[in-house]
């Protein structure tokens, strides 16, 4: 497996709407191969999320560590043509950070709630819904799919802060929760 490059904000591909993948082609060698890659390079930079864009591929495939709080971390699981629908109408604005924005953090607003239908890594069609913190990491990676950044989201740039400064001041107001 490789580690792949992670394209920082500012490079097109960020900004453009990746392509489809036929049905057909996900369990090629090639897509099985990039989606290997993406679960390493999320898990070599800490990420819960990594969007195919983010690593110079144009196509609708993320990989995500869906896991909504319960210390089980569980396997990577890569959605490949996501369709993503928000169910109810529950917004929660709280911190995101990405890969290709390194070091910065600041509060979006998101569904609470999400229904996604995508196929998995073996071509088969799933079904799933997310709620909390799933719900904002498959949010986030298909905005990535559509060209839109976290900073896009944000109904304000008053909470954008680097991540020491993060730590240092605001994620121990979150433990005190």
């Amino acid at each position: 497996m490789s580690i792949l490059k992670v394209a920082r904000m500012g490079h097109p591909v960020l900004r453009a709407k990746a392509k489809p993948i036929p049905p057909g082609d996900i369990t090629s060698p090639l897509v099985q191969k990039l989606i290997d890659d993406m679960i390493d390079t999320m898990v070599e930079y800490h990420g819960v999320g990594l969007a195919a864009p983010q690593v110079h591929e144009g196509v609708r495939l993320f990989v995500a560590a869906l896991n909504d709080g319960d210390d089980e971390e569980r396997t990577p699981l890569a959605l490949v043509n996501p369709e993503i629908s928000l169910v109810g109408s529950d917004r929660v604005e709280d911190w995101e950070g990405c890969l290709s924005i390194p070091d910065i953090r600041g509060k979006v607003p998101r569904a609470k709630e999400v229904r996604v239908r995508a196929y998995d890594r073996d071509g088969a069609r799933i079904e799933l819904r997310a709620t909390n913190f799933s719900a904002r990491i498959i949010q986030h990676e298909a905005d990535h799919l559509d060209g839109i950044l976290f900073f896009d989201r944000m109904k304000s740039f008053g909470t954008l802060t680097f991540i020491e400064e993060y730590s240092r001041y605001w994620a121990k107001d979150e433990d005190e929760d």
